[in-house]
């Protein structure tokens, strides 16, 4: 009998020892399914709130974020947050496990214009990747630079072409020589209005003016070089937009919400190819001249190159810019060509000698080129706002305006005008000239315009890119089975 009672005492301690590892291993399981369950109720509740993205950004613009004011006006994390618990508690809810949430918050957040909008510039660019692929981003990068140098050193061209003062040379000498001629009719004594019949020959004036014997077009083209930009280049039939924005409303004339720091940031990304696919999203989601928005300033590209206030501004910038670099252009073919350079050369000299002021010859000819290439841009301008293509460089083939036509411009501004297949068009200039402006103006005035063109929308009209939220991280306190108490913290992003 002792014998036995000794095995029984023994198995009884054997037996406690199992019953209490049995024990501790069902709260050790208990606390890992309620922490599992905790877990799989916040990655729920995440991809649940954060499944509620703006769907107009989307549909529009191609990026995911979720609007933080929750239908308002103004960031509301605590109505964010509500959201996301309502998503959340179902899931605590089910199974066998008393879990009850104590508290919770965010811990961290990233709103789409934090970093100086590097969160809303890595969304473009990915999204641009992800449909460009490696292939295509390195095609758009030569495309650009293969144009970019040319168009800089025209625009440079056109630029000291138009500060040469060839223009206040050529009239300096045109009022000497009717100076002089003036002198010289008052000392003989001839009749005050010196007819000398059809004034093809001979030396006639009118109110002090002297006029040659061969039609001189450059008075001609300056008076047109005093009429409006636009009116001479804009087709009449298309019009201008009359859109104007106030600068208080845009992004980047207010003070920007600012998120939470997060364990990662996203990281600024410099490189030129980035730079190159941010523009081509910009390209693709703005409007401009020939491809107007809907609302908002309907010319947006433009608006990225001048910012300006009103579609007219921003319009004239621009083909004030596009002057310049097809003068540059037309003034070096010109040069280039022989041909043009001798029927300059013989129309400044019979001018001149019409005057009676051979040495003047040479500040003639330097005007008939300004002159020359002026009215040439002008042709070429008009034909890239029909929206046609003009070439990057001319040659005597693809010229359109003859020396002889030159005094009668305005009579054929579109019957003279030539589309050439395979040139640069409209948007192709704004891409490249684009290239010259920094990341953070094009990031800047990118976002102004999506914002203000999304107010334009019904049911929009309070919409804020900082109060667009782009990841979160989130805290809570669950207390489970009335013992326990879990922490956890997860996080989600949409890049």
């Amino acid at each position: 009998m002792e014998k036995k009672g000794s095995i029984t005492v023994f198995l009884a301690l054997i037996l406690s020892l199992l019953l209490s590892l049995v024990a501790t291993s069902i709260q050790s399981v208990q606390a890992a399914a309620a922490r599992t369950q905790i877990l799989n109720s916040m990655d729920i509740g995440l991809y649940s709130l954060f499944g509620q993205y703006d769907r107009f950004l989307l549909k529009n613009y191609d990026l995911f974020f979720l609007d933080g004011t929750q239908g308002g006006t103004d960031l509301n994390l605590a109505a964010v947050y509500d959201n996301f618990e309502s998503y959340m508690k179902p899931i605590l809810k089910q199974n066998s496990q008393k879990l009850k949430l104590r508290q919770g918050g965010f811990s961290g957040y990233r709103l789409a214009t934090d970093e100086d909008g590097e969160v809303f510039y890595q969304q473009a660019v990915t999204y641009m990747k992800d449909t460009l692929g490696s292939q295509g981003v390195q095609t758009l990068v030569k495309r650009y630079k293969k144009k970019e140098q040319k168009v800089k050193q025209a625009e440079k061209d056109g630029k000291q072409a138009e500060a040469g003062n060839t223009l206040e040379n050529y009239d300096s000498e045109m009022n000497s020589a009717a100076q002089k001629s003036q002198e010289a009719k008052e000392a003989s004594k001839k009749e005050e209005s010196g007819d000398f019949g059809d004034g093809t020959s001979g030396e006639s004036f009118s109110d002090g003016e002297v006029k040659p014997q061969v039609v001189n077009p450059v008075p001609v083209i300056q008076r047109i070089r005093r009429m409006g930009l636009l009116d001479l280049v804009v087709p009449a039939s298309k019009g201008i937009s009359d859109q104007k924005i106030s600068h208080g409303d845009l992004l980047s004339g207010r003070t920007l919400q600012q998120g939470m720091a997060m364990p990662q940031k996203t990281g600024k990304d410099n490189s030129g190819s980035a730079k190159v696919l941010f523009q081509q999203y910009l390209m693709e989601h703005l409007g401009n001249y020939i491809s107007p928005s809907e609302a908002g300033l309907h010319y947006q590209l433009e608006y990225l190159l001048a910012g300006k206030k009103s579609d007219q501004e921003n319009l004239k910038a621009v083909a004030k810019r596009l002057l310049l670099i097809r003068e540059g252009i037309n003034a070096s073919c010109l040069m280039a060509d022989a041909g043009k350079r001798a029927q300059i050369q013989a129309l400044a000299l019979a001018i001149a000698s019409g005057f009676l002021i051979p040495p003047a010859a040479v500040a003639i000819e330097a005007a008939l080129i300004l002159c020359w290439s002026f009215a040439e841009s002008i042709l070429d301008l008009r034909e890239l706002f029909h929206g046609g293509r003009v070439p990057l460089t001319k040659t005597a083939a693809t010229w359109q305006l003859s020396l002889e036509n030159l005094p009668n411009l305005l009579e054929g501004l579109d019957s003279q005008r030539r589309d050439a297949k395979g040139g640069m068009s409209y948007e192709d200039y704004l891409q490249v000239l684009l290239l010259s402006k920094s990341k953070a103006v094009k990031l800047t005035r990118g976002m102004d315009m999506i914002e203000v063109e999304i107010r334009s929308t019904k049911g929009k009209e309070g919409f804020r890119l900082d109060c667009c939220i782009e990841a979160a991280e989130i805290s809570v306190d669950v207390e489970a089975n009335r013992k326990q108490t879990f922490s956890v913290t997860r996080q989600y992003s949409y890049i």
